[in-house]
């Protein structure tokens, strides 16, 4: 995977190293696949949850597509002081190159107070472009 990405919100760290998927992308056919896996590390007191997502993905053509839904990969995870979750998900577009940013929409809890928390932009870079968007 490529070297991460990393932002800090509310004491909230969100860090992103991607992959390019070779085997399953098929870039005669316009098919480019990446892997992306993600760190959400609870750097504060207070314990958290993350209740939705919201993605941008943006090909090499300036098309956006947005990504909104419950949790990430099926779960709203708990995080305590000083815990942390990692998931792997995965992204496809029709160019060789683009770039993904988002939020994670969380909660404190026991109060509930919601408050949302930057991942940062990342380059979706493959071997099959001109050069690179980051």
């Amino acid at each position: 995977m490529e070297p991460g990405f990393e932002a800090t919100t509310s004491d909230i760290t969100v860090q992103v190293r991607v992959a390019y998927l070779d085997e399953q992308s098929k870039p005669e056919a316009g098919q480019y696949f990446w892997a992306y896996h993600v760190t959400i590390i609870n750097g504060g007191g207070e314990i958290v949850q993350l209740l939705k997502r919201t993605w941008l993905i943006t090909n090499a053509q300036g098309q956006v597509q947005r990504v909104h839904g419950q949790g990430v990969v099926g779960e709203q995870p708990v995080l305590r002081p000083g815990e942390q979750f990692e998931y792997t998900s995965g992204t496809p577009l029709a160019t060789a190159t683009g770039f993904m940013v988002g939020t994670y929409h969380m909660q404190r809890l026991p109060s509930g107070v919601a408050f949302d928390v930057a991942v940062p932009a990342f380059s979706l870079d493959s071997p099959h472009q001109d050069t690179k968007l980051h």
